[in-house]
């Protein structure tokens, strides 16, 4: 009998650094967020290296002594990779690697990689090709002159390992190429998307993993891919929806992400059409991430970019099921303990006094569905009425008995 075989995790380390635009907190928080990106890609960090700088080095990112100390550790603990926060310059990239005589990867190649795990159909494939191409071709030295001993792994799938492709204007002939294609695609959604004639159409937004997907497959009664990863979703799914019996459209669409790369949103540009031209969208957040403010900050900033933020909006706050904070008496002595927050108390946060409805449910438990399904059947009716005035009489709200 064979035995199963293990996913090989590669080794990695990660490097940030503090600066007057990014305080030792919020880098916290991004080295949080990237140990998360590298695990989704397949690896394990084994250690965090940050300083404190004014500016990031020209040269090598971080200050020659830091950049000696983080030679020195990869070295004698086998280290392949070395993860930087923050996108590195071409120059940077070669530097470094140079240096350290190991695979560098910073912020966005680390999150094209991922989304090249992730591409299923040929258009996602497309849009992320283009991404990784228009990312590579300012660094085509550095990427080729390395590739005998870089051959697979993080940050080397797609075209990156294509060696026939080392002139620029054969990738740049590529870009435009791809381009061209998503061109016809894209038009062809939009056909797609005017075919779907005057049916009220919902979007999910949110940052990533924040549970769009499971809430998805709930309110559709569908099995859209769902996985406690980051970017588990890249293809635009569209469901039909009935609540009470007033049908419309519900689009499953890909997670934000802080420091999205410019490479990403211009060739999604497809996907966050289908959010641009929503009639209603459906912010979800994670309540139980300890930065679900500043992710909410993100995709309203995201919203604002592709001019969609003054949409009708439904703020839902998932995940409430996992939500506890510390409770610890006056007395130090008093161990602390976890303490759920029940529905009302929800309702009395700031959050309940959003200028958009608001809800707070668990998609897993599917506690507080009936109210949330209520709520999006008002804001959909609403819309519905304002194009059909004539027959609204057809549609009432009942609730439905497998959410109570």
């Amino acid at each position: 009998m064979l035995e199963k075989k293990e996913h090989l995790y590669e080794k990695a380390v990660l490097v940030g650094v503090i600066t007057q635009l990014q305080d030792e907190e919020k880098l916290h928080e991004y080295m949080d967020e990237l140990e998360f990106l590298a695990y989704t890609a397949g690896a394990t960090v084994e250690k965090r290296f940050t300083q404190k700088l004014t500016m990031p080095d020209s040269k090598t990112f971080v200050g020659k002594g830091k950049a000696e100390e983080i030679k020195n550790f990869v070295k004698e603990n086998e280290i392949g990779t070395v993860i930087f926060d923050d996108e590195l310059s071409p120059s940077q990239l070669k530097n470094l690697e140079r240096d350290m005589e190991v695979k560098i990867l910073d912020r966005t190649n680390l999150i094209l990689d991922i989304f090249a795990q992730r591409a299923q159909t040929s258009y996602a494939r497309t849009q992320v090709e283009l991404a990784q191409y228009q990312y590579l071709l300012p660094r085509l030295t550095r990427m080729w002159t390395h590739l005998e001993r870089q051959k697979g792994g993080i940050g080397m799938r797609g075209p990156g390992e294509t060696e026939i492709e080392t002139d620029r204007r054969i990738i740049r002939d590529r870009i435009t190429l791809l381009k061209e294609k998503l061109k016809t695609i894209d038009k062809q959604m939009a056909t797609q998307r005017n075919n779907r004639g005057k049916v009220v159409r919902a979007a999910l937004v949110g940052y990533t993993n924040v549970g769009k997907s499971t809430l998805m497959n709930t309110l559709s009664k569908s099995d859209v891919f769902a996985e406690n990863k980051l970017f588990a979703t890249l293809d635009t799914t569209v469901r039909k929806v009935v609540i009470g019996n007033l049908p419309f459209l519900l689009t499953d669409t890909v997670g934000f992400i802080r420091k999205l790369p410019t490479q990403l949103v211009e060739s999604f540009k497809s996907t966050l059409d289908e959010v641009r031209e929503a009639d209603l969208l459906i912010h979800v957040v994670d309540i139980s991430h300890e930065s679900f403010e500043d992710h909410i900050d993100s995709v309203n900033q995201i919203l604002m970019e592709i001019e969609a933020h003054q949409k009708p909006m439904i703020m839902v706050f998932n995940k409430i099921d996992a939500f506890a904070y510390e409770k610890k008496d006056e007395d130090d002595l008093t161990p602390a303990t976890r303490k759920n927050i029940s529905l009302d108390e929800w309702k009395k946060t700031w959050m309940g006094k959003s200028k958009y409805p608001t809800v707070f449910i668990s998609a897993i438990t599917k506690e507080n569905f009936a109210e949330m399904k209520k709520m999006i059947y008002d804001e959909v009716h609403k819309i519905h009425i304002s194009r059909f005035p004539y027959n609204d009489f057809l549609f009432e709200y009942f609730d439905d008995e497998d959410d109570r």
